[in-house]
């Protein structure tokens, strides 16, 4: 399965990048929602706030930097695309650089996905939640 509803005529590059985070921003949260269940059954309150540390633009913004290094040049330019987006606001819980970092990277996830590329956003999302638990990993010690 490349995509959810298989569309052979969509061109991604076609789409705005705050539409390609739109949906870059589903995709995104269900894998995480997705790793997380499949790690063990536990309380869905758990699960949630589990998903939160993940999603939440500052733990996206953070994987950022570190990724650019594995990216294609295409993935770079949809990155920045996203980055540069003119968001209508920023939410309270959130710094304007780290929203904008955030929204590049679900750009990106968006793009992949709507560009029908799952073993690459699989890729991509394997290397995001290794930043993350490094960045975990550092913080507690």
């Amino acid at each position: 399965m490349d995509r959810f509803l298989a569309q052979t005529d969509c061109d991604p590059k076609s789409y705005s990048p705050l539409t390609l985070a739109f949906i870059g921003d589903g995709v995104f949260e269900l894998f995480v929602r997705e790793r997380l269940v499949l790690q063990g059954n536990c309380p869905v309150k758990e699960l949630h706030k589990h998903a939160v540390k993940q999603v939440q633009a500052a733990a996206q913004a953070m994987v950022v930097p570190k990724l650019e290094p594995i990216l294609s040049e295409e993935e770079i330019s949809v990155l920045k695309r996203g980055r540069n987006a003119h968001v209508g606001h920023v939410p309270k819980n959130a710094s304007v650089a780290d929203y904008h970092a955030a929204t590049a990277l679900e750009s990106l996830f968006g793009y992949l996905y709507l560009k029908g590329d799952l073993k690459r956003l699989q890729e991509l999302f394997l290397e995001v939640c290794k930043i993350q638990m490094q960045d975990i990993e550092k913080t507690n010690l």
